[in-house]
């Protein structure tokens, strides 16, 4: 049994300045490569603690694909249903301000048209003893139709991040069968046409509520950067998460964890609320570090029980 994973790989270029960011200015500092991309953090996050996620995605068929499955491997991420193709990975070149946070980003996205080919060939040994999944939504049409069929076929759970939020905003028909979808405060108000920066974090919390009720969408969960995050269910379930106070070094990648947290805590038995607090205590554990994903955590220690396996 296992979380299914299914998303991009990137290669994460970061630049952090010395002194305050300029952002017409030359600035002086360090440059990093990290691994990257959003189903790929995840699927680290969730090895990460101790879980044993599958990872579906394409990689670069060179040295630097190889490397990036070399480490998942390492954090006991099943990489076997992982494409080696050409141009199988994204770039991020991203630069952040002296703060952490990020000042501006330019990706190019991967190639993954052939995982469509692999979810026929082998979607049900993927899917068959799969606890949930958790899918980049943002990924082609054909892909994310198949990974709907065999998600009904075997009754599992879905749970949706983004990417590409201007993308994923034109398939709103697609959260309509997803069972939680976690995305950024920006993210959201690019799905539902609006601005919510001046709402209050409790207010936000019933805004959000009632767009679900009319879009249709089963669960979302907003984070708010630094004022924490709000979540709502159409059963009326809703409310507001305080962030963790923490040194904040790096913010990529919170996100990401967040939503790993997020998705562990409602496959295995969590409410919303209890699963956003796993979320959020990912997420502060990544922005203190300059790598994209999150240490290592016992199941136990974030309140899931579930058997640590080899």
């Amino acid at each position: 049994m296992a979380i299914v994973v299914i998303g991009s790989v990137f290669v994460d270029i970061k630049g952090f300045p010395n002194d305050v960011y300029i952002p017409t200015g030359r600035n002086a500092g360090r440059v990093e490569t990290v691994h990257g991309g959003v189903g790929r953090n995840v699927a680290e996050d969730i090895a990460n603690m101790e879980l044993r996620p599958k990872f579906v995605s394409v990689v670069s068929d060179d040295a630097s694909g190889e490397e990036v499955l070399r480490k998942l491997n390492k954090h006991k991420v099943n990489t076997d249903y992982v494409l080696r193709r050409p141009d199988g990975m994204g770039i991020w070149l991203a630069v952040f301000d002296n703060t952490g946070d990020l000042a501006g980003s330019i990706s190019k996205r991967p190639d993954m048209d052939d995982l469509a080919g692999l979810l026929d060939e082998k979607g049900d040994e993927i899917f068959s003893d799969a606890d949930s999944v958790v899918v980049e939504i943002d990924m082609d049409k054909e892909i994310i139709k198949r990974i709907f069929h065999y998600a009904r076929k075997y009754g599992i759970k879905v749970f949706a991040v983004v990417s590409n939020m201007v993308i994923a905003s034109q398939r709103r028909d697609f959260l309509q069968s997803i069972d939680c979808f976690v995305c950024n405060l920006q993210e959201a108000g690019i799905l539902f046409v609006d601005d919510f920066s001046a709402l209050e974090p409790e207010d936000m919390a019933e805004e959000l509520y009632r767009r679900i009720d009319k879009a249709d969408i089963p669960s979302m969960v907003v984070t708010l950067g630094s004022r924490g995050s709000v979540y709502a269910s159409r059963d009326g379930d809703r409310g507001y998460f305080p962030p963790e106070t923490v040194k904040v070094r790096d913010t990529s990648g919170a996100g990401d964890a967040f939503c790993a947290g997020v998705s562990a805590g409602l496959t295995y038995g969590k409410t919303l609320r209890q699963s956003v607090e796993i979320g959020t205590r990912l997420a502060a554990s990544v922005i203190t570090i300059s790598e994209s994903t999150c240490p290592r955590f016992l199941p136990q220690e974030l309140g899931l029980d579930v058997p640590v396996t080899d």
